[in-house]
C-alpha cells in the first residue's frame, strides 16, 4: 500500500484542504443521528444525569490547552469549556436543572473505554475523531484540526522522519500519533524503536532523559509543552506533518438525546460565536497558568466553524 500522502512535504498543503472535505462531513455529520431522537421519555445520557443530578467529564492532565489541571490541580482548558457549554444546554433541556459536574481523569490508553463503559459521560480532551474510534464512541464535531509533528532537543540533528531510521521514538499508548508513526516506519522501512510512555508528560519526561531522540505527538501539544514546561525550553518541534487529527469530544454511541445536545450546544456557540471566542481565549491570550500559545486558527478551522453556522 502506498504511503499517505500527508506524509509527505509536497502534499501538505494539499493534504490539508483534502482534509477540510472529510471533516466538515464529520462536523456535519452529528445532526442526522440528532434527528433520531426518540420523543418523550429520557434515555442514556440524559436520563442518567436527570436522576443522579450529575454529569461526568472526563479530563487529560497535561493536554494543553485543551485539558490540563491548573495549580490548584483543577480541570482547566479549551475543550473542557466546550463541555461546560454542553452542561448548559443539558440543563436548558431539562428545565434548568442544576446539573453537578463530576471530574474524573483518563488517559489516552483508556479515555474511549472510560466513556463506552460509562465511568465518565463525556470525554473532554484532544481526542481525534476518525473512523476506526468511531465504531467504538461517538464524537462531537470537530473543534481543532491539529498534525503530528516531531520535538527535539535544539542540538539534534533530526529535521525530518527521514532522520529517524534506526532511531528511538516515544509517543503516547493509545494515540493516534502512535499509530501513524508505526505505519510510516514500516512504509519507509526506517526501522524506527517506538516506546510508548502513559502520557504526555512521561513522553516529555523520556525525550528530556535523554531515552529517545524524538517525540512525536501532534504540533499543537508540543508548542503547548514548549510554552509552559521548563524542561522542554531546550526542545524545538520540526518536520513535516506525519499525520492530520482532527479533534472531537467523545461521548457514548447510540445515544441520539445526547448527541442531539451536543449538537445544539456546538451550533449555538456558532452562531454566536463563541466557538472563536473560546479559541481566542485559550490560543491566542494568556492562559490562567500564565503562559501563551500564540496559534492563530487556521484556515481548515475557520471553514469549519463557517459550515456549523459562525456569520462571516
Amino acid at each position: 500500500m502506498a504511503a499517505a500522502p500527508a506524509f509527505t512535504p509536497a502534499h501538505s498543503r494539499g493534504a490539508g484542504w483534502a482534509l477540510v472535505g472529510l471533516v466538515l462531513a464529520a462536523a456535519l455529520a452529528l445532526p442526522a443521528a440528532a434527528q433520531d431522537a426518540p420523543v418523550g421519555a429520557l434515555s442514556g445520557t440524559l436520563k442518567k444525569i436527570r436522576d443522579t443530578g450529575t454529569i461526568t467529564l472526563g479530563y487529560r492532565e497535561s493536554s494543553l490547552p485543551f485539558s490540563y489541571l491548573n495549580r490548584r490541580q483543577q480541570p482547566i482548558g479549551y475543550s473542557i469549556d466546550l463541555c461546560r457549554e454542553i452542561v448548559e444546554e443539558a440543563a436548558t433541556e431539562l428545565d434548568g436543572m442544576n446539573i453537578k459536574i463530576a471530574f474524573a481523569p483518563v488517559t489516552a490508553a483508556d479515555r474511549l473505554d472510560k466513556v463506552r463503559t460509562g465511568v465518565v459521560d463525556l470525554e473532554c480532551g484532544s481526542t481525534t475523531s476518525n473512523l476506526q474510534r468511531q465504531k467504538e464512541v461517538a464524537f462531537s464535531p470537530i473543534f481543532f484540526v491539529a498534525g503530528t509533528k516531531l520535538m527535539v532537543p535544539n542540538g539534534s540533528a533530526v529535521q525530518s522522519y527521514r532522520d529517524l531510521a534506526g532511531k528511538t521514538v516515544v509517543v503516547t499508548a493509545g494515540t493516534t500519533n502512535e499509530a501513524a508513526l508505526r505505519t510510516l516506519s514500516d512504509q519507509q522501512k526506517l526501522g524506527i524503536t517506538i516506546v510508548t510512555a502513559r502520557d504526555h508528560a512521561q513522553s516529555l519526561a523520556l525525550l528530556v532523559a535523554g531515552n529517545a531522540a524524538a517525540f512525536a505527538t501532534d504540533d499543537v501539544l508540543l508548542y503547548g509543552f514548549i510554552a509552559t514546561e521548563p524542561s522542554a525550553r531546550q526542545m524545538k518541534v520540526v518536520g513535516e506533518y506525519l499525520s492530520y487529527d482532527p479533534y472531537g469530544l467523545v461521548l457514548r454511541r447510540d445515544d441520539p438525546g445526547f448527541a442531539a445536545i451536543v449538537e445544539r450546544a456546538f451550533t449555538r456557540m456558532a452562531a454566536e460565536r463563541r466557538l472563536a471566542e473560546l479559541y481566542n481565549k485559550w490560543f491566542l491570550r494568556r492562559l490562567p497558568t500564565g503562559e501563551t500559545v500564540n496559534l492563530p486558527m487556521s484556515p481548515q478551522l475557520e471553514e469549519i466553524f463557517r459550515v456549523l453556522g459562525q456569520p462571516d
